[in-house]
């Protein structure tokens, strides 16, 4: 296990808060497996503030130099802010206690990454009947940005692997579902006028109030009336009205309000038809009748993040592979999502299986437990030696 604590704790001492670059932690790994024989394609990208990022994406050839299909293992290298937490220990220094390992990222999801880079000398060494990929995004954290990047990127260099495992933190059971994620803002832009003169404004923040109870009724009815999967902990679509900000004074009509809102709707539903019955509602309801007040006054709707739900099927060669290396077996879907469906989106089979637990995930002591590691180490190596055609 020390090499893989060794990995862990170098990937750790990077930090790559979303906000952040994780260029330092890319180039690092990209020599690494320079160095080990690989050359990795890096992926160079800038996010929408400026900030340099990188995808990396790395081939471990099948024993005849062929690169065709094969399994990939992936993992994002951001990690979430610990501003205003209150850790015990150095967040960005590895520490063990009590048989956890703790520091930021350690279960969400560097401890997983680095168990796989730890095991490239074995990956070398086999002669493996199919490639092995290993594939490190950025910025999922926030909106799954970097997987979508790599994924549209390897479809144009022709790169087809069968099938993908994504190693976020499962407690190494078998998942094969998950919801989407849908990220919004409905920015209400109205008129202002004296408090004294509000027929001579439009108020943005009373048509935020409106959009806020249609959407409370929209949640509920998924609520009440489905569908449902009880195999999800939350076992329907839910959705909220997360953050609203408008005005500038008591005695303003306001003229601005923004409301950013969010669903995260079963693998089997398709968001699509949502996002038409809310844009119905913001713009062939609200915003004629804001436009009726005064012609200046309009809607507008920004998709903030997007990210598809994953449902695999229960038979799925993917599932086999992952319950045959050690995976523990699992018919439980999760309600958080992951860049798998991004993945299963292109044509590639994917399950979620990793190290941790996911309510440890972006707290204060963030940690890993060292068993789930060695089970992680054990799974990795089952999946070597199942490709290893000499084995």
């Amino acid at each position: 296990m020390t090499s893989s604590l060794d990995w862990i704790g170098r990937l750790v001492s990077f930090d790559t808060t979303s906000r952040n670059s994780n260029v330092e932690l890319i180039e690092w790994v990209a020599e690494k497996l320079r160095r080990a024989g690989v050359e990795p394609l890096v992926l160079p990208e800038e996010d929408a503030a400026g900030v340099r990022k990188a995808n990396l994406f790395a081939t471990i050839p099948a024993r005849d130099g062929s690169t065709e299909g094969g399994v990939v293992l992936s993992g994002h290298t951001d990690v979430v802010p610990v501003d205003g937490q209150d850790w015990h220990s150095d967040p960005f220094t590895t520490e063990q206690r009590d048989g956890r390992l703790y520091g930021r990222g350690t279960t969400d999801m560097k401890g997983f990454l680095g168990v796989v880079l730890s095991r490239l000398p074995r990956m070398l060494e086999a002669e493996l009947a199919e490639p092995l990929h290993l594939a490190l995004s950025y910025d999922e954290e926030v909106g799954l940005l970097g997987a979508q990047q790599m994924i549209g990127r390897l479809g144009e260099r022709g790169i087809r692997p069968w099938c993908c495992i994504v190693g976020e933190p499962t407690g190494m059971r078998v998942v094969r579902g998950h919801k989407s994620i849908n990220l919004f803002e409905a920015r209400f832009h109205g008129v202002a006028a004296h408090s004294s003169l509000t027929p001579n404004g439009v108020n943005a923040i009373h048509y935020a109030g409106r959009f806020t109870e249609f959407y409370r009724k929209l949640a509920t009815d998924w609520r009440e009336n489905g569908p449902f999967d009880d195999a999800y902990p939350v076992p329907f679509t839910t959705g909220g009205v997360n953050q609203i900000a408008g005005g500038i004074a008591n005695n303003t009509v306001p003229d601005a309000c923004t409301a950013e809102f969010e669903f995260r709707a079963l693998g089997t539903v398709d968001p699509g038809p949502v996002v038409e019955k809310i844009r119905g509602f913001l713009f062939d309801e609200l915003e004629p009748e804001m436009r009726a007040e005064n012609p200046a006054a309009r809607i507008e709707l920004a998709v903030k993040a997007q990210g598809p739900g994953l449902e695999t099927a229960a038979d799925a060669d993917v599932v086999r592979l992952a319950r045959d290396c050690g995976g523990l077996p699992s018919d439980e879907k999760v309600t958080y999502g992951t860049e798998a469906g991004l993945f299963h989106g292109a044509g590639i089979e994917t399950v979620v299986c990793g190290p941790g637990n996911i309510a440890v995930a972006h707290t204060a002591n963030e940690y890993v437990e060292l068993e789930q590691l060695q089970a992680c180490e054990a799974f990795v190596n089952a999946l070597i030696d199942r490709l290893d055609a000499a084995s």
